[in-house]
């Protein structure tokens, strides 16, 4: 089974709610670089804004991780 990394996750709840990149960042602060970048998996958030964005999708920050 493959395993879904933080990336995928965030592209994925940022899909489901029809939501650009750009807005996203928008609404989280980062750049929409970032966001691109955060989603390929070639940068790692950092706590605050792994906070963010569990409280802004409403999800835990052990799901956007991958854990159980």
């Amino acid at each position: 089974m493959k395993k879904i990394e933080f990336g995928e996750r965030l592209k994925n709840l940022r899909q489901e709610i029809c939501a650009t990149q750009e807005q996203l960042a928008k609404v989280l602060n980062p750049t929409q670089r970032r966001i691109s970048y955060l989603e390929q998996g070639k940068v790692e958030p950092d706590l605050n804004l792994l906070w963010r964005i569990a409280d802004y999708f409403d999800v835990s920050v052990d799901f956007l991780i991958g854990r159980k």
